[in-house]
């Protein structure tokens, strides 16, 4: 089961225990830490869902019943390293603020993830792109992979953003950071060409609403509308595409962004400026896209070939052993 689909399950547990106390307290720690609002959400949520699965009075909790309890989130719902963090840190929030307890939690189930990241071929993405007709999904998806942004950063492209013609600005990026990457001029000229099919005066991909059809009336709607594109909408465009493209299992919007680094890599790019384009916060995150690039593989081989200097030397002659 799906974490999003555990946590938005309908109706109460046999013997819930009374909802989550002063909410507002463990928004606050999220926010003195730093993180998104979708952080946020998630940490209440986590709060809400996980205390009420105890069963007990939060009062009443041992240390062993909290670990029992992320033990079969991990297990029997197959929370993921990220997910467990996020109930490990929720959990803590709630306990630290109300309960004065002050427990570890993690035992090791928050180990982060290995996995190298799925990457698509130059063939596989130009594939891709082809079978994407909706236009505003089309130039989304070629944005993502032009400029490597994440799903919610390239969502919340503004008009402004694009005033320099060489570069975008990244808004409130992971962090909390800004942030500019090069913007090829080919690229521009389709978020500009796009831009005129709807003029809002604030989004590049503003969202279109329900009931959409292409007709002139929606497009008209499109310039008041004050919102950016969902993330479902796109994922969901994502899913229909990587089947018609017969894409590798696990493709979606971010693989675009894994590929963009490896491509770069591949055409010989400094590794920093790639993490400084991905906004990474450490070089050891970009790191990973060593593991994918067969260029950097072969160019390390061939190097290690003229490393060692020819041996023009004839060999010496063998010694003579002389017996008496």
């Amino acid at each position: 089961m799906k974490t999003k689909e555990y946590l938005h399950q309908t109706g109460p547990c046999p013997h819930a225990v009374p909802r989550l106390r002063n909410a507002g307290s463990v928004r606050r720690t999220a926010q003195l830490r730093g993180l998104a609002q979708s952080t946020q959400d998630e940490y209440l949520r986590f709060a809400r869902k996980l205390l009420d699965r105890l069963q007990c009075d939060p009062t009443a909790v041992t240390e062993e019943q909290l670990r029992a309890h992320l033990l079969r989130l991990k297990e029997e719902h197959g929370y993921s390293p990220s997910s467990m963090r996020t109930a490990v840190a929720a959990m803590r929030a709630r306990l630290r603020l109300h309960l004065g307890h002050d427990w570890k939690l993690d035992s090791g189930a928050c180990a982060p993830e290995r996995k190298l990241p799925t990457v698509l071929t130059r063939e596989e993405v130009t594939r891709l792109f082809a079978v994407v007709r909706e236009e505003r999904f089309r130039v989304f998806f070629r944005f993502v992979y032009a400029t490597g942004l994440r799903l919610f950063e390239a969502l919340q492209l503004q008009v402004e953003d694009l005033r320099q013609s060489d570069r975008v600005r990244v808004r409130g990026g992971k962090g909390h950071k800004d942030r500019y990457v090069p913007l090829p001029a080919a690229m521009l000229h389709e978020l500009r060409r796009y831009w005129k099919t709807h003029r809002n005066a604030r989004w590049v991909f503003p969202a279109v609403g329900r009931g959409w059809r292409e007709k002139p009336a929606c497009r008209a709607r499109l310039a008041v509308i004050d919102e950016p594109m969902g993330e479902s909408s796109v994922q969901h465009c994502m899913k229909i595409a990587r089947a018609a493209a017969r894409l590798p299992v696990g493709t979606c919007t971010h693989t675009l962004r894994h590929s963009y680094a490896t491509h770069l890599l591949d055409a010989g790019v400094s590794i920093r400026l790639i993490s400084a384009y991905l906004g990474h916060s450490s070089l050891e995150t970009t790191m990973i896209y060593l593991h994918l690039t067969a260029v950097n593989e072969a160019s390390a081989r061939a190097a290690i070939d003229r490393l060692l200097p020819p041996d023009d030397l004839e060999p010496p002659a063998a010694a003579v052993v002389v017996r008496r």
